[in-house]
C-alpha cells in the first residue's frame, strides 16, 4: 500500500510541495491518454484507502477522486486527445501531457515523483519511482484523479460511438473492442497508430 515514505525524505531535505504524477489511458487502442498531477498535505488521511487506482472498486476511487479533489493542496489534469497520440507516438504524447500538467499546477511544486521509469523534461527536480502508485501516496492520489477522469470520458464517448462498446472496456484491446473493430472498423476517436490484431 502507497504510503508518505518518499514524500518525507523530500521533505526533510527541504521540498515542501511534492507532487506525484501519473497517467491514464497508455495502452489502449481508443481515447486520451490522462496525465495526473497531485500536492498532498503532509497530514493528510484519505477517507477511502488508497492504492493502484487498477486494484481498487469503481466506487472507491470515485470516492477517492472527490476526496482528493478536495484536500490536495494543488492539483491538475491534461487530456492529451488520440489525434495526438498517433501525431508523435503514445510515450512522447504522455511525456508532454506530464510536461503540461506540471507547468499549470498553482501552486507550483518543487519536486516532482513520477510513476514509471522515464521522465519528462521539467523545470523543477523529478525522480521517476517503478511501481510508484503502489509505493508514493502522491502518486497513488495522481493514479485515481487520471483512472477515473479517463473513465469518465471513455462513457461519454460510448453514448457517442455506441457501436464499440467503450463503457465497457475504456478502449482496451479486449475481445469484445477486437470483435467490434472487424465489425464497424474504426470510430474517430481510435488510435490509428495503434496495431489492431485480427480475432479468429
Amino acid at each position: 500500500m502507497p504510503d508518505f515514505g518518499l514524500e518525507a525524505a523530500l521533505w526533510e531535505k527541504g521540498f515542501r510541495r511534492v507532487a506525484g504524477v501519473d497517467e491514464a489511458g497508455r495502452g489502449p487502442l481508443a481515447g486520451p491518454v490522462v496525465v495526473a498531477a497531485v500536492v498532498l498535505p503532509a497530514c493528510w488521511h484519505c477517507e477511502v484507502p488508497l492504492d493502484d487506482s487498477k486494484r481498487m472498486t469503481p466506487e472507491a476511487r470515485e470516492a477517492a477522486f472527490a476526496h482528493v479533489r478536495r484536500e490536495a493542496l494543488a492539483w491538475r489534469m491534461t487530456v492529451v486527445p488520440p489525434q495526438e497520440i498517433d501525431r508523435v507516438n503514445i510515450l512522447q504524447a504522455t511525456l508532454a501531457g506530464m510536461c503540461h500538467t506540471v507547468a499549470c499546477m498553482q501552486p507550483a511544486p518543487d519536486f516532482v515523483l513520477v510513476d514509471g521509469n522515464r521522465a519528462p523534461e521539467l523545470d523543477v527536480p523529478c525522480e521517476t519511482v517503478v511501481k510508484g502508485d503502489a509505493r508514493s501516496m502522491s502518486i497513488a492520489a495522481a493514479s485515481v484523479l487520471a483512472k477515473v477522469a479517463r473513465d469518465r470520458i471513455m462513457r461519454v464517448y460510448a453514448i457517442w460511438y455506441p457501436q464499440w462498446g467503450f463503457e465497457r472496456h475504456k478502449g482496451y484491446g479486449t475481445r469484445m473492442h477486437m470483435e467490434a473493430i472487424s465489425r464497424h472498423g474504426r470510430s474517430p476517436i481510435h488510435r490509428f497508430s495503434f496495431r489492431v490484431r485480427r480475432v479468429e
